[in-house]
Parts: structure tokens; C-alpha cells; sequence
């Protein structure tokens, strides 16, 4: 990756830190879970509401660090207007990203690939994707509190 590619992506993660789109509660969601990473604190609450299996509005609550908070604001731009059966791949081609582990081009992740990075510094995956892990256990009304452990 080129320095001012570089830059640009750090530019688009701080500025989704400092200025998260979708956070706060969200009336009328029919799935929500709640998530924490012990590794660093992260704590994250997703709100979902799907309407004739598609996301309808989608926010998130809690603290964390940059790319916890980035992924989150990131993951409900790129999650609204999407139906159901879209979010799998997706998710998963957001953690094989990050994680490095796809060999394959997955979906398309648009803006999320801004996240690409995150696979150098390994300690960091966890805090990318816990807002991920907490949407799937929304979707999937999983009870308890979803945790990156």
C-alpha cells in the first residue's frame, strides 16, 4: 500500500472515530444485541430494524477505541438497504479481509475496505470486528452478551 493511500484510509478511520455515523439508540429495532472485547474495553450495543427481510435502519451504542468505533459507523453505512441474506457474505468477507484469510475476492466492501489494514497489527482484528460478531448475534437473536473471547 502506497503512503498516501495510507493516509487517505487513516484519514477516513479517524474521521469516522471522531464523527460515527448511525450511533445511538434506535426506536422500533427488532433485533439488538450487545458486544465486548475484554482484550481492550471495547463495548458495543447494535440496533436493527429489518423490515420484509430487508435492513431497514441500522445504529450502534458504546465506547471504544478508533477502529472499533470506525468499523462500527462503518458497518451501519454499508448495512442499510440491504436485505437478509446479504449480511453473511458480507460480514465474512469483512473478517477474511481483515483477518487476510481470503484467497478469493469476496463481496465487494466498498468503503469497509478502508479497515484493510488492520490485518498487519493482529491484536487490532478483534477490535474491527466486534461490531460484526454483535450484529450477527442480533440477526440471529442469540441471547447474552457476545464477547471477541
Amino acid at each position: 500500500m502506497t503512503s498516501g493511500l495510507r493516509d487517505l484510509y487513516q484519514e477516513v478511520i479517524f474521521d469516522h472515530y471522531r464523527r460515527p455515523r448511525n450511533r445511538g439508540a434506535l426506536a422500533g429495532a427488532s433485533h439488538e444485541a450487545e458486544g465486548h472485547n475484554p482484550l481492550c474495553g471495547d463495548n458495543v450495543k447494535v440496533h436493527v430494524r429489518v423490515e420484509d427481510g430487508v435492513v431497514r435502519d441500522v445504529t450502534f451504542e458504546g465506547e471504544g477505541c478508533a477502529i472499533s468505533t470506525a468499523s462500527a459507523s462503518l458497518m451501519t453505512e454499508a448495512l442499510k438497504g440491504r436485505r437478509l441474506e446479504e449480511i453473511g457474505p458480507l460480514a465474512d468477507g469483512f473478517h477474511a479481509m481483515v483477518t487476510g484469510g481470503a484467497d478469493a475476492p469476496g463481496p465487494a466492501l466498498g468503503k469497509l475496505e478502508v479497515l484493510a489494514g488492520v490485518r498487519e497489527f493482529p491484536a487490532r482484528v478483534k477490535c474491527a470486528t466486534l461490531a460484526w460478531h454483535t450484529l450477527r448475534a442480533a440477526l440471529d437473536r442469540r441471547p447474552g452478551n457476545v464477547s471477541t473471547e
